[in-house]
Parts: structure tokens; C-alpha cells; sequence
């Protein structure tokens, strides 16, 4: 029989990144985390946790995990129906790339938080990743670029990013004044999102760069466009954030077809963007507030994104 007490000391200490902040959130010492999770280990017969040189669950804590994420959405699903046990909100912890939530996502999914009295824990991961956190139990959901699920989980295909290279006018006078060539794109400093983030590799390799080439790295989609609005670099924005900055504060000026002319940034090169595609991840028994979630992100999907590319 599965003592959730153990179980969830687990869960918590994977949320919380550590034993003291576990220890908090579950209002125990911190020896008496550790001994749960020791006793955990002792009835198992083997360890949970990799403590070094980064906390992070083993192969059976990451199936422990899986197990209490689908149980913690069950319960929900009960409370639902039979009030008299329970009240309150729903956490849902879901994994997210930081170009979505600075666009599309919060205004998307307001109504249906407030309708089904979620909360949301969010992990901001690059969309390349993203999948990674549910491959190792820590969320219910993600949104990532991979359109395979992991073993016991679902896919949707939700639509597309389009991401434009761009940069300020000044700084394309001072790095490409003989045009966008080969030569002047090695050396002209980049913007990257992160180590993970492949979006920059992928649109040089459009242009015959596949060498190293010098880049800023900026783990915050607002302060990547005010990095290149300050001249420091060029860089992927997504078109829709390109978009709302020129309703939010005439930043870009794109015309009816979507090409950036003339403005605080502009385009580098018009004819060559990259299309990321994002495919929405939940467990397949992960009860109904998963499965809603599924059909309210299918449907605003539409009204947000581009199709995915077939």
C-alpha cells in the first residue's frame, strides 16, 4: 500500500528544488522531509533522488511522480463532484516556453482559469526542452516543439510561432553596411534566449553559417527585444510579439502582409523566417480539468497561432 505522506514529500521537494523550501511548504523540520524520503527509499529498496550534482529524481522517482501528478488531477476531478469533501483551487503545474507566455498564453487561458478556479504553476523552459519536465514527472502538461509524447501522455498539435530576425537600425548600419552577407554575419553579435534555445543556429545555417558566431545570451523574451532595441544585438523575436508592440508603442510598422518595414527594429532579411511549431502535452489519465484544458487550448490555438506546417 502507497503511504502518500512519503510520496508527497517527494513531490515536494522535486516543486520546491530543495528540502528547506519543502520543508516549508509542507510546514515540517527539514530532518522530518529527509526522513521521509529516506523511508521511502528503505521500503523501495532503492534510491528516489539523485542528490548531486543537481537535486533531481531517479528513473523509479520520476514514475513515483508521474503517479502523484495524476493522482493530485483525480482528486480534483472527485471534489468536483462531492463538495462536501473539499474546497478550493485547483494547481496545475505545467511547463511553458518563455515566448508564449510573453504573448499569447496569458490573454488565451484567462477565461479558463477563472471559469474552473485553477491556479497555475508555471516552468518557463525553452519549447525544445519543455518536454523533459514531464518526461521526469514534474508537470501535468507542457508546451513544447515535439509532436511525440512521452509513454502514458497525449499530443495536440496547437499551431505555430513565426520568429523574424531582427535588429535596430543603428546596429545594421554599424554590422551589415555592405548588406546581409556571409562574412558580416559571423561577427555581428546575436541575441540567444539560452544554451537550449537553437532558433539563432537555425537561421544562420539559412545563410551558410554554421560556425560559432559571437551572441549575448538573454533568458527573458521582454528583455530580448529591449536588447536589440538598444542596439546590442540581433535576434528571433516571434512576429506576434513583433505585433503587439506596434499596437502597445509603434515599435515595428508591418504592413498587411506581415513584412516589417521601417521602425525601431527591422528585418534583416524578409524572405527567410523560421516556423516553430508547438504541440500541447497532458497525461492521458490526468482527469477532466487536463482534458478541458485540451479542448479550450485546440480552440483558441486557432485564433493565436499560424497552422502547423504539414
Amino acid at each position: 500500500m502507497l503511504d502518500y505522506k512519503l510520496l508527497e514529500a517527494l513531490a515536494a521537494v522535486i516543486d520546491q528544488s530543495g528540502f528547506e523550501r519543502a520543508a516549508q511548504h509542507l510546514g515540517l523540520t527539514q530532518s522530518a522531509v529527509s526522513q521521509r524520503i529516506k523511508l521511502l527509499e528503505a521500503r523501495l529498496g532503492q534510491p528516489v533522488l539523485v542528490r548531486s550534482p543537481k537535486l533531481a529524481p531517479t528513473p523509479m522517482g520520476r514514475r513515483l511522480l508521474n503517479h502523484v501528478l495524476q493522482v493530485r488531477l483525480l482528486e480534483r476531478d472527485l471534489l468536483d463532484r462531492v463538495p462536501a469533501l473539499g474546497e478550493g483551487e485547483q494547481r496545475l503545474r505545467l511547463a511553458i516556453n518563455a515566448d508564449s507566455l510573453a504573448t499569447w498564453w496569458s490573454e488565451g487561458i484567462g477565461d479558463f482559469c477563472h471559469e474552473r478556479r485553477v491556479l497555475l504553476d508555471l516552468v518557463v523552459e525553452d519549447q525544445e526542452v519543455a518536454l523533459k519536465r514531464m518526461r521526469d514527472g514534474e508537470v501535468a502538461g507542457c508546451i513544447c516543439d515535439s509532436p511525440r509524447p512521452v509513454q502514458g501522455a497525449r499530443a495536440f498539435p496547437l499551431g505555430s510561432m513565426r520568429y523574424r530576425a531582427l535588429a535596430s537600425p543603428d546596429y545594421i548600419a554599424r554590422y551589415f553596411p555592405a548588406g546581409l552577407t556571409r562574412e558580416a554575419l559571423m561577427k555581428a553579435p546575436a541575441i540567444v534566449y539560452g544554451p537550449d534555445d537553437r532558433l539563432q543556429h537555425r537561421y544562420l545555417a539559412m545563410h551558410g553559417v554554421n560556425e560559432p558566431f559571437p551572441h549575448h545570451l538573454c533568458p527573458s523574451s521582454e528583455g530580448f527585444v529591449r536588447m536589440a532595441l538598444a542596439g546590442l544585438g540581433y535576434g528571433m523575436i516571434p512576429e506576434r510579439q513583433a505585433e503587439r508592440e506596434l499596437r502597445e508603442g509603434a515599435l515595428i510598422d508591418l504592413d498587411a502582409g506581415h513584412h516589417l518595414q521601417s521602425g525601431q527594429l527591422v528585418e534583416l532579411d524578409p524572405s527567410h523566417y523560421i516556423d516553430v511549431p508547438l504541440y500541447w502535452h497532458h497525461w492521458r489519465h490526468g482527469g477532466e480539468t487536463l482534458e478541458a484544458l485540451t479542448h479550450h487550448l485546440l480552440r483558441i490555438g486557432n485564433d493565436w497561432l499560424a497552422p502547423v506546417p504539414t
